[in-house]
């Protein structure tokens, strides 16, 4: 005879201000110290930049950056349903911040609401996305409750990507490089995501570079093609202060012998002409290498994407409290 299993019952919790008694004071300062978890539901690497960000005489409730296309996103959140009067300062905020992406993070949306935030990515380009999020909270049983964000509303992808690429055949040749490098990092970060849970980024863009979050604000993991036919793994440094820059890159430097005794011999650099700093190891490639050679380009990022983690990581969180 087969044993029942004992199995708890799932349940949402209704009332999240229980959990969050006010909107400015804890769930925006949650929402900020776990922004990975809203960019895990949105396929994104998010960075803080920062709460409360003034637009003129209002205050946008965060401003984060996308890692993986350098886009401002701003997120404004409610612990109510949705409301014109949030609709209308979501509008603002996203064109004091020129916005890339606009997340309304709310307890619950009207359908007045996510039909107009569909609309709006009907009716605009690849660049601008709006995401509508229900913010929840289950528990199993007496346990602690854990939130939960769930998309009602979303960008069509499929609709935006083809005309942008639509848009790009005037040049055929800078197109078609284009498109490589996109396929190039989609394939990348599917592997990173999916076998080895190092992002949350869902969508490869049509550009040489991709960043990761580390987990620090201004501080990300990063592969590229330089135009010296160079590919590259690094740590990318850039705080708005170019001399905390610096410092940090002295602090990691201290360290110098165990970093390159475990990834091998490191460029330690300045940008030119910017204040940020790259830490890098770099090996020959190109985009336009042979299917072969970029396959072996891509496992050779991955094998060092893990092992930056492995080494930095620890690093990071020791200097950069």
């Amino acid at each position: 005879m087969a044993t029942t299993p004992n199995l708890a019952k799932i349940e949402r919790v209704s009332d999240l201000r229980a959990t969050w008694p006010n909107e400015t004071h804890d769930f925006t300062p949650w929402l900020a110290d776990n922004i990975a978890e809203l960019g895990e539901a949105l396929g994104m690497d998010l960075e803080l930049q920062q709460t409360e960000a003034p637009v003129g005489g209002y205050s946008l409730d965060i401003l984060a950056t996308d890692l993986n296309s350098s886009r401002p996103v701003i997120i404004e959140n409610q612990l109510e349903a949705t409301n014109h009067g949030h609709l209308g300062q979501l509008l603002t905020y996203a064109a004091g911040f020129d916005a890339g992406v606009v997340v309304w993070v709310t307890r619950e949306f009207r359908d007045e609401h996510r039909q107009a935030l569909d609309w709006l990515n009907q009716r605009t380009g690849e660049d601008t996305q709006f995401f509508g999020v229900a913010v929840e909270l289950w528990r199993i049983g007496d346990s602690l409750p854990a939130p939960h964000f769930n998309l009602v509303a979303t960008p069509n992808g499929w609709r935006k990507e083809t005309a942008a690429r639509s848009e790009n055949q005037t040049d055929a040749t800078a197109s078609e490089r284009m498109e490589r490098y996109r396929d190039f990092f989609q394939s990348l970060i599917d592997t990173l995501r999916e076998q080895h849970q190092f992002t949350n980024i869902r969508k490869g863009q049509a550009q040489n570079w991709c960043n990761f979050s580390t987990g620090r604000s201004h501080v990300a993991y990063k592969a590229d093609f330089t135009n010296q036919q160079q590919a590259r793994v690094s740590i990318r440094i850039d705080y708005p202060d170019g001399e905390r820059n610096l410092r940090l890159v002295n602090d990691l430097e201290l360290h110098k012998d165990e970093i390159q005794s475990r990834l091998g011999s490191l460029n330690w650099q300045q940008v030119e002409g910017r204040r940020a700093c790259l830490i890098t190891l770099e090996r020959p490639g190109n985009i336009q290498d042979d299917d072969d050679t970029l396959e072996d380009l891509q496992s050779w990022m991955v094998d060092n994407l893990l092992k930056f983690k492995e080494v930095f990581a620890p690093l990071l969180a020791e200097l950069t409290k």
